[in-house]
């Protein structure tokens, strides 16, 4: 493959090649060509030492960099190498070298060499890559020797390669690196260029500061072009090209893009003599003030110069600039200590009237003035002024350009100003940021610890049986020593490097579960609290703990804590408390009851401890997953097995759907449904109006839903008949396409005409699980006694639903609830089912909803009970929303943030054809219940192939086409530029941004306060991707009266759906140099993130951030162009790279 590879890069593209932003330097790499004469030397003695490099037996030459370990070496030193044949000069070059050492001491007689020079297969990303090398899955490092020629990667790559054990320092160092996957393409379009970033046909990214070049070549919006692409995870783009030309040599070169960053600077520059004074900015204004500035031109040449134009270039959307006048030439020199407000003309005639404020009435009056025209001549040693006012109109930082044009040159200015409002005082700093001190040193073991355990706690299920038989699962302490002190996993667990198959399933996962465990038990420990002083109550002791209500830590009831005396002559008294209930930033822990009675207020060492009982039900999953065969985990063939049900579908019943789902300016039943289905946030409505009664089951061939389009009823039959069983159904769900109602059908068929069945619904969070079982009772297609709702111990009987009381109580005893044909739970709590002795197959089918928010061990433990020769298995989700919340990098890199719906996807059983997917195996929903099209349109092409359809109530997604806040009428979508500033305080590190919190403030105001049909405060909905930033906009919301409005992050909005959507992006450093992300952005770097952000909204969405930020990341670039090109970009100046784009764009 490395010989294909060099073939397309080298002999293509080498004729053309440079660095985009560097000159072309030679490059170090070498070619390993299978053709390649290798060798290995044995016992080889090191005869020459220089400065960077050395020579064995004085014929091989090496340099430093491939001493493993980096071990130093003398003459002398007997060694073994791994060398190839230098085919430019003949001679010999190590690859490898390895300082020979003594046999292992373990009675073995292992030798050293044998161990760790075996090379290992590795499949992973690039993490980082700089000038001294990279590394693999954050551990594994590779040199720039390591790499084949011409490859220079990229953080985000995909990668295969042959690793070995270091055997001084114990890690991971990579010796073959090339691409997992390439491609070539021919004549494809440039789609966007925005700074040193952009995309070719909307699918393939590309970085100038990486990409290989032609000499003096430039890619443009609109050029045709040759890639050579590498497979790579950028943002929500899977490839990365490595190489690009012009595939017509008639393109023009260097051509300049409309006013790039390079014009604006030579426009500043002074010019033929002339000076424009420098002091353009008008500093920081509050909301609604206006100040004007005078800018003095003088020419200091010796011709006289004219000024024929003076004009803004647009840069402010909102107009806060205007132009005034041009003064008399004068000769002396201003006393610009006075500033008055010199007002003659508004190229109008007439008296001008001056208010007590300087501003006058007729400029009050007026329109802005954005250009005049007026040939004035500048004698040398002359001068004349520009009067420039800003009426401070838009939150943030706002820059225009002021261009003065004259007879043959043109001079800029930039106009700064800062808009604050009297509202941010609110919001300000309560402290000045001071990250958490580190963990204190680790204080010496005690002689002897003594534990007192709390009472057990009173059983509010009384009945529910739980044999204690569960396995522990420890971490190793092997693996926690590595972790502890830094060390590379793949020496504790090599299947890492592996790709993932039946054989590593359990070693691989069980390693990242005990990674994740790892992170999360460091994270506790920087909430550890030392001297605590605890207040007694009447049956508990009440503990404060700063940051809580900000999930700082994060508690749940019944979590375990630990109260510890400190050291009495090496003597610990540990008492073990339970968290009984959570408010605010109190917690109530239930003791031992001497311990409770007899504490006098005496300071107690805090540490909070996690709760393994999901990782213990995981890990017993894993171990039962070698029960399935590759059929269930790694299916590459379909076996179709004999219909579940064999009965005949009416074909009325298809045409009729294919009516119904056509658009409508009618609200019709069908579009409510979906919509209602899709959100939980209407669940009280649906409680309220539940008075359904039994109905009448339809006969079998007849749905029970009149109001499913073609692809759901599909779905529905195909998922009935279970032919492709046990190979996983995938029923893809994108937003607000109806999904759930799916869902129901399916699993309400499935009930009816397959009597032999057991349902078991799970879903990764309570209230997904609460939802469907909600809508099963909804349906009034099912007896009471045919449902159970299994919730967990430790869910507090307020939090669910009244509902779903009934169906609770039915689910307190396992074992009766096990034997209901329909059960509902939370994925974790189905691991209950384990402890009651069931027999594999108990249940017949399992639908897993939110399917991709779930990591692949915790799918197993409902997948478990099935049967693995003829259970069915439906997983319902979308692979490009939200998936599971992985806090251990290690871990993500290796794969456990993957769900097993996103994996499944990705293997070549399940993609997308020609033809679409196969729809034995996947169904894909295409028709959208929720969204207007022009907010539906960006995220249908970035994630859906642009195959979404509009399928929503007209009078719904209408409602805000007119408002009079709308720049684009018809377009209900709003990028609201804030040049704000990002800041933390406390210890907090979570960020907020003053300026943004208030315009979330103004917009709510402006929706819910209009006089005609205000929008009610629950229609709105606020996405804040930092807690400190959703606390501070509930602090504006509570002083203006609309505290009911909903705050929340992404993960809190994921399967809901609001009227209106407000997103606050929060960061806000443009300073920033680091080409990192996640360091600059944050959260919101993440695509899957975007997408759930912006397809939450009806009918209205409006995004605040800054634009010269949110412009790095493609995401949001595709956004911020889309909203530019549509009219729907206000409030700040525009990055130079977008209007520079959208110009040249336009022109092509």
């Amino acid at each position: 493959m490395v010989t294909v590879v060099q073939f397309v890069i080298s002999k293509l593209f080498s004729p053309l090649w440079r660095r985009a932003v560097d000159d072309y330097d030679e490059y170090i790499g070498y070619n390993y060509g299978a053709e390649e004469e290798v060798k290995q030397v044995h016992g080889g003695l090191v005869s020459q030492l220089c400065q960077d490099y050395g020579l064995i037996n004085d014929s091989i030459y090496f340099t430093f960099g491939e001493v493993l370990g980096g071990v130093p070496l003398c003459v002398g030193d007997t060694v073994h190498a791994t060398v190839v044949r230098d085919g430019a000069h003949g001679g010999w070059k190590a690859l490898r070298v390895e300082k020979q050492a003594d046999a292992w001491e373990d009675g073995g007689g292992v030798s050293l060499e044998s161990e760790t020079s075996r090379l290992r297969p590795l499949i992973g990303t690039v993490t980082s890559f700089n000038k001294d090398g990279g590394f693999i899955n954050q551990n594994t490092f590779f040199s720039h020797s390591a790499l084949c020629e011409g490859f220079e990667p990229m953080k985000g790559d995909w990668v295969q390669a042959q690793y070995f054990i270091s055997p001084t320092q114990w890690s991971s160092q990579a010796s073959h690196v090339v691409p997992l996957r390439y491609r070539r393409l021919d004549k494809v379009r440039v789609s966007s260029v925005f700074g040193s970033n952009g995309v070719v046909e909307d699918s393939v990214f590309f970085s100038l500061d990486s990409l290989l070049l032609p000499a003096q070549y430039r890619p443009l919006p609109g050029d045709l072009v040759n890639v050579v692409m590498v497979e790579s995870s950028q943002s929500f783009y899977c490839w990365r090209a490595l190489c690009m030309a012009p595939s017509q040599p008639s393109l023009s070169v260097d051509a300049g893009v409309g006013m790039s960053e390079n014009k604006v600077q030579t426009l500043l520059d002074n010019k033929a003599g002339v000076v424009v004074s420098e002091n353009t900015h008008f500093g920081s204004l509050f909301l609604g003030e206006h100040k004007e500035l005078q800018i003095w031109i003088e020419n200091q040449g010796l011709e006289r110069q004219t000024l024929k134009c003076y004009e803004f270039a647009g840069w402010d959307t909102e107009r806060q600039f205007s132009l005034a006048h041009v003064a008399d030439t004068v000769t002396h020199t201003p006393d610009l200590s006075k500033q008055q407000p010199a007002i003659t003309q508004l190229l109008v005639d007439g008296t001008v009237e001056l208010e007590t404020d300087g501003i006058p009435e007729t400029a009050k009056k007026t329109s802005v003035i954005r250009m005049v025209q007026r040939d004035l001549e500048i004698v040398p040693g002359g001068k004349t002024s520009v009067a420039v006012s800003c009426q401070a109109k838009s939150m943030g930082r706002s820059t225009e350009l002021l261009l003065l044009h004259f007879s043959s040159f043109t001079i800029g200015r930039r106009l700064d100003v800062a808009v604050n409002s009297r509202e941010e005082r609110h919001l300000q700093p309560s402290a000045p940021y001071c990250p958490a001190s580190p963990l204190p040193p680790p204080q010496p073991q005690p002689k002897q610890v003594v534990t007192v355990m709390a009472p057990p706690p009173s059983r509010r299920l009384s009945r529910r049986h739980l044999p204690n038989f569960l396995g522990p699962y420890p971490v190793p302490q092997a693996l926690r020593e590595c972790v502890e002190t830094g060390g590379d996993v793949l020496v504790a667990q090599p299947a890492l490097g592996e790709t993932l198959s039946l054989a590593n399933m359990l070693p691989r996962f069980s390693m990242l579960l005990w990674l994740e465990e790892l992170q999360a038990e460091m994270e506790l420990k920087e909430f550890t609290i030392s001297g605590a002083l605890l207040r007694k109550g009447a049956t508990h002791l009440h503990l404060e703990v700063p940051g809580l209500a900000e999930g700082r830590p994060s508690l749940y009831a019944g979590d375990k804590v630990l109260l510890k005396k400190p050291s009495n002559r090496g003597v610990v008294i540990e008492y073990i408390g339970y968290v009984a209930e959570i408010t605010e930033e109190d917690v109530s822990l239930r003791v031992n009851t001497e311990f409770q009675q007899s504490y006098l207020g005496e300071p107690l060492d805090v540490e909070f401890t996690l709760n393994r009982l999901t990782v213990r039900r995981c890990h017993s999953a894993l171990e039962q997953s070698k029960h399935f065969g590759e059929n269930v985990l790694f299916p590459s063939s379909l076996v179709l097995q004999s219909p579940q049900w064999v009965g005949e579908w009416g074909p009325e019943d298809l045409v009729e759907g294919e009516k119904k789902c056509q658009a409508t300016d009618k609200p019709s039943a069908l579009s409510m449904d979906m919509v209602s289905v899709a959100t939980q946030t209407k669940t009280r409505n649906i409680l309220e109006d539940s008075r359904m009664g039994p109905s009448v089951v339809p006969r079998p061939g007849q749905f029970f839903s009149d109001h499913l389009n073609p692809a759901q009823k599909r779905a529905v039959m195909h998922i009935l008949s279970g032919e492709c069983r046990p190979t996983p159904y995938i029923l893809f769900g994108p937003p607000g396409t109806g999904k759930t109602v799916t869902l129901i059908e399916a699993i309400l068929q499935v009930y009816h005409r397959l009597p032999s069945s057991r349902i078991l619904v799970c879903t990764p969070s309570n209230s997904a699980a609460d939802l469907i079982c909600i809508r099963l009772h909804e349906c009034g297609y099912l007896h009471t006694a045919s449902l159970a709702r299994v919730n967990a111990t430790c869910r507090p009987e307020e939090s669910i639903p009244g509902l779903l009381q009934q169906y609770s109580r039915a689910g307190e005893d396992i074992r009766h609830a096990s034997f209901h044909r329909i059960v509902v739970s939370t994925c974790s709590s189905a691991g209950m089912f384990y402890q009651i002795g069931l027999q594999a197959g108990h249940f017949t089918h399992v639908f897993l909803d939110e399917a991709g928010q779930a990591t692949e061990p915790e799918c197993l433990i409902p997948l478990g009970l099935l049967c693995e020769r003829d259970g069915q298995i439906v997983l319902a989700g979308d692979p490009q929303q939200l998936g599971p919340v992985v806090k251990s990098t290690v871990a993500r890199a290796f794969g456990l943030g993957v769900s097993l719906l996103e994996r499944l996807m990705a293997l070549p059983l399940y993609s997308c054809e020609d033809k679409g997917y196969n729809p034995l195996l996947v169904t894909k929903l295409v028709y959208n219940y929720r969204s207007h099209e022009a907010l539906l349109a960006l995220p249908s092409q970035l994630f859906y192939a642009g195959d979404l359809c509009v399928r929503a109530q007209r009078v719904v997604v209408d409602s805000f086409c007119h408002w009079n806040q709308l720049p684009t009428k018809g377009f209900p979508l709003i990028f609201h530029g804030v040049r704000g500033t990002e800041l933390r305080e406390g210890n907090n590190p979570s960020w907020f941004n003053p300026g943004e919190a208030v315009q979330v403030m103004l917009y709510c105001c402006r929706l819910s306060k209009r006089l005609y049909n205000p929008v009610l405060a629950c229609d709105i909905g606020i996405i804040a991707p930092y807690r400190k930033q959703a606390e501070k906009i509930r602090v504006l919301l509570q002083r203006v009266g609309l505290a009911d409005i909903k705050v929340g992050s992404v993960e809190e909005f994921q399967g809901q759906e609001f009227l209106v959507i407000i997103l606050s992006t929060v960061r806000s450093n443009e300073d920033a140099l680091s080409d990192d992300l996640q360091s600059v952005l944050g959260f919101i770097s993440n695509p899957k993130r975007f997408n759930v952000a912006i397809t939450r909204p009806k009918a209205l969405l409006i995004i605040i951030g800054n634009p010269h930020v949110l412009i790095k990341d493609p995401c949001f670039r595709a956004l911020l162009q889309y909203c530019y090109e549509n009219g729907a970009f206000i409030g700040c100046d525009p990055p130079v790279s977008l209007r520079a784009s959208h110009r040249t764009g336009s022109q092509k």
